[in-house]
């Protein structure tokens, strides 16, 4: 392997402590050929996007972490097989199967690095990273409880490295325009959000984990769990279904609710709610400890803030028709088994007004201001619709949110880098743990089957103790984390 010599960036000082104005200071000058160097934990699935996007960015990728060890095994088939191919990619970069030992053993020759793991595995090496000095990139959503956001979002606060999350289209002009506008008051202070998903299009609803089955030569079981309570290993829950189960994902709002609801959140500044509460496919939460719901539907309260009416924010994911078919370990349709679900959950047609789930397309989120005005948005498209459209005639609004370079969030984040801008990244954990937690907190309603009062500062509900096991999960012996919050 080439050797790169790189220092830190950031060494843990106490000048570290000033928070988010601390600013970062490059370790060298860059000249028209330097590049910063990446390191990637997970090499497959969303892994593979996250290493072509910083690779396009202008990061030099030197060393590649995955569970699969496809140095020894490289003909892996099915799903992890395109690990082969991001291996190919980048022969000359280091490999490990564990991050500890990648960020441990490439000490001052790495400058980022991206996480691209399980919801599980999120907080461990981003926490790692950071307090290494490594800026980190880390897929959505930023954790999978409610207190490693907010342990993620401090330490990112102590070290001032950059940071950002994949909800890549937090980058786009059109969700920084609608921001713009929304904050503007083009439809008055807003009163109400709906957002909606087509998703899980996985198992949800599950009552028990799988048979175990022989663990591959080529995949460290172990490692894979990382935090997690033990469970025997099954393909029904890796590569791809792992996303079904409580232990190791979020369920189809944790997948999408930070794509989805992420302009809303940001234009309406909402911050921590005061409740939320669910409804879900059983009528009395989630289906089983195992497994999230076929459905849910999930009502955020917030109150006054400052200035700004209550706002009423409700989030609906699956299909009403699903059921869990056990001997094919899918979701199928309870009218016709031969099919895929297909009633889905959406919002009421007083609520859609005739666009239906935004024209058509999978996912969508209305938000309603003052007098019925309402913005429709598409985050998968450069295009919005206010209504009633005269709102639009004669108003002016400057632009008040930077925009990022090609509308990449890769780009944005090695500018961030490159600028010593812990900011410079605009879904940087200043902003994305908290908006992490809020939406995680819809987890939290939906597994306690009543309505959760929040105190967000304490990271408590104060009518429910019972919720304390779920906002701080329990890890594995050996993978405790060292964060006071």
């Amino acid at each position: 392997m080439k050797k790169i010599s790189r220092r830190n960036l950031v060494k843990g000082t106490a000048a570290a402590a000033a928070a988010w104005n601390f600013q970062v200071v490059p370790s060298r000058v860059f000249g028209a050929n330097s590049k910063l160097t990446l390191g990637a934990v997970g090499t497959g699935g969303k892994g593979i996007a996250d290493i072509k996007g910083c690779d396009d960015a202008g990061f030099e990728v030197v060393s590649l972490c995955d569970v699969v060890d496809v140095v020894q095994y490289p003909n892996v088939e099915g799903r992890l097989e395109k690990l082969v191919g991001t291996r190919a990619k980048y022969p000359d970069a280091s490999f490990y199967m564990d991050w500890r030992e990648m960020i441990a053993s490439e000490g001052d020759k790495i400058d980022a690095v991206t996480i691209s793991a399980p919801d599980h595995v999120h907080a461990h090496p981003a926490i790692a990273a950071m307090r290494a000095g490594k800026h980190v990139y880390c897929q959505k959503p930023l954790s999978h409880s409610i207190w490693e956001a907010r342990a993620m979002a401090k330490v990112a606060a102590e070290t001032g490295v950059v940071t950002q999350m994949g909800n890549q289209a937090h980058a786009n002009d059109h969700m920084r325009r609608c921001v713009e506008l929304i904050q503007a008051g083009i439809i008055g202070d807003v009163r109400q959000v709906h957002a909606w998903t087509n998703r899980p299009i996985w198992p949800q609803g599950v009552p028990k984990y799988p048979e175990a089955e022989p663990v591959p030569k080529h995949i460290d079981w172990d490692l894979w769990l990382g935090p997690a309570q033990g469970v025997e290993f099954s393909t029904k829950i890796l590569p791809f279904n792992w996303r079904g189960y409580w232990e190791f994902g979020t369920g189809a709002l944790g997948d999408m609710a930070c794509h989805i609801m992420d302009m809303s959140y940001w234009a309406a500044d909402l911050g921590a709610p005061s409740s939320v509460e669910a409804i879900s496919a059983d009528g009395r939460g989630a289906q089983s400890d195992i497994s999230p719901p076929t459905w849910s539907t999930i009502t955020y309260k917030f109150m006054d803030r400052d200035d700004k009416p209550p706002v009423k924010y409700v989030w609906y994911d699956g299909y009403k028709d699903a059921v869990f078919n056990p001997e094919k370990w899918a979701l199928e349709s309870s009218i016709d088994p031969s099919k895929r679900p297909q009633e889905r959950n959406l919002p009421p047609d007083s609520i859609l007004s005739g666009q239906g789930p935004n024209d058509g397309n999978s996912y969508g989120c209305v938000i309603i201001g003052e007098d019925n005005a309402r913005l429709y948005f598409d985050r998968s498209k450069d295009t919005w619709i206010v209504k009633p459209g005269s709102r639009l005639d004669g108003f002016e609004v400057e632009q008040t949110i930077p925009r990022a370079r090609d509308q990449d969030p890769y780009k944005e984040f090695y500018d961030a880098i490159v600028a010593g801008d812990p900011k410079g990244a605009l879904s940087n954990m200043h902003h994305s743990g908290p908006f992490t937690e809020m939406v995680l907190l819809g987890n939290l309603a939906v597994r306690l089957d009543k309505e959760v009062k929040w105190d967000a500062a304490n990271l408590k509900s104060p009518n429910c103790p019972e919720a304390d096991q779920f906002i701080r999960r329990s890890y594995r012996k050996g993978w405790e984390l060292d964060v006071e919050v």
